[in-house]
């Protein structure tokens, strides 16, 4: 098959909306694994932070490696390993196998630096914010996926192989994510032109690695990344335990709840990629402030919107009222999303060569926050105040607001992509344009 753009933007949504759906593919299961392990909610807050573990080091080493050996044999990998392990810790027999097993599968959230540079390597710069928020707002969505759909197939589950729900759940999501690296591996396609893809491999070297990832423009956006995308998965491994135990709410019931806000955090997140390309083509300032500086503007509302929108959570769960949470849920979510899609329009258009190197650093530092909001969260909730864990995590992130807003002052951000803490200087490395 001759790829294409847009047949590379499906095959690369596809498998990384399979990723998430394995990724949290435990959250609805959380209270029958409780359940069967005697798990308290502090031992489920840090199942909740170990999905996560692994994203940074792994999403910062494979946004190199897609650069250096291409994007379909590094999706396809992944996804290979991740479903077998997914298998094998559906026949765990005990706590500490099953932790281990998982945390394994959980690396299956690294597949999202691979997909941002496949997608940025047949797409060009104009294009960039809206296809890569498809891209990752499509496959974001796997998460509502499994948090619909597992516990329906599978929460009654009685046969073939397995009598216990979430272990056939991971047996035969395991399955097809092994089913889906063959399909990579097959027929994708690392670049739009041999000659383009070959350019990419030479670049990647260690110094142009740690030029990028020291950049004040790739710094300020990784810690966005934290406070949105971070947020995000902290949420998507939280909220089904929140409204059973908040709100008394049954499995089915409570993964529904949460899964709102998936699909907001999900499918949302194309309008923060198309905003961002809007603002630059129109060259609409919505931020007077930052003059000239269209996708940072964009940006900065957006973070601010997370915070207005986590601080609100917080008095909605107080009122006990659980459809206005729920709403106020798919605020948060719709924030997350328009953050993500304006974050990840500017870090290819920041670095069109490297684009898999910024992207492994933005990503991987920004799931930092997946990895500590859990632990908010579970304290609030043993301390016996579990809607205030998120007016904490607002605060939190006044100050990334603040390092953001400060980057995107006309004079800093102009040279933002070239000047970082480490090795200044004024040479151009893949240009800018606002």
């Amino acid at each position: 098959m001759k790829m294409t753009k847009w047949r590379t933007l499906v095959l690369a949504t596809a498998a990384f909306n399979l990723s998430f759906l394995i990724w949290f593919s435990f959250a609805p299961f959380t209270g029958p694994i409780a359940e069967e392990f005697g798990l308290s909610l502090t031992d489920l807050g840090i199942l909740a932070s170990a999905a996560i573990w692994s994203a940074p080091p792994g999403r910062i080493l494979t946004g190199w490696l897609s650069d250096r050996f291409g994007a379909s044999s590094v999706f396809a990998i992944v996804l290979a390993y991740v479903g077998v392990f997914s298998m094998a810790s559906a026949f765990a027999t005990s706590y500490e196998i099953f932790f281990v097993e998982r945390l394994v599968v959980a690396s299956a959230g690294i597949t999202f630096v691979v997909g941002i540079q496949h997608v940025a390597q047949w797409f060009p710069e104009e294009q960039l914010g809206t296809a890569e928020g498809v891209y990752a707002g499509i496959g974001n969505a796997g998460a509502a996926g499994g948090a619909l759909v597992l516990p329906r197939v599978f929460g009654q589950w009685n046969g073939p192989l397995f009598d216990v729900g979430w272990r056939a759940a991971f047996f035969y999501t395991g399955v097809v994510a092994i089913l889906m690296a063959i399909v990579y591996y097959t027929i994708g396609q690392d670049a739009a032109t041999e000659t383009q893809a070959e350019a990419t491999s030479d670049s990647a070297t260690l110094s142009s690695w740690v030029h990028v990832a020291t950049r004040y423009g790739v710094i300020a956006l990784a810690l966005g990344y934290v406070m949105s995308f971070g947020l995000e998965i902290s949420m998507n491994g939280w909220l089904p335990t929140y409204f059973r135990e908040g709100f008394g709410s049954n499995l089915v019931i409570a993964s529904t709840f949460a899964a709102t806000f998936s699909l907001a955090a999900g499918l949302l997140r194309p309008i923060g990629g198309y905003m961002s390309d809007w603002v630059v083509r129109t060259e609409t300032d919505i931020l007077p402030v930052f003059t000239g500086r269209y996708r940072e503007q964009w940006t900065v509302l957006c973070m601010g919107f997370i915070v207005t929108a986590m601080a609100g959570l917080t008095f909605a769960g107080q009122t006990g009222n659980v459809l206005l949470t729920v709403a106020v849920g798919f605020l948060v979510g719709t924030a997350c999303a328009f953050t993500e899609g304006a974050i990840f329009a500017q870090v290819p258009a920041m670095f069109p060569d490297r684009s898999g190197a910024a992207a492994g650093v933005v990503g991987g530092i920004g799931t930092f926050g997946g990895i500590g909001f859990p632990l908010v969260y579970s304290y609030a909730a043993e301390t016996g105040a579990i809607h205030s864990g998120y007016i904490i995590v607002a605060a939190i992130m006044v100050p990334i607001v603040l390092l953001n807003a400060w980057v995107a002052r006309p004079k800093i951000a102009e040279f933002a992509h070239v000047r970082g803490i480490v090795g200044s200087n004024t040479a151009d490395y893949g240009g800018s344009d606002g």
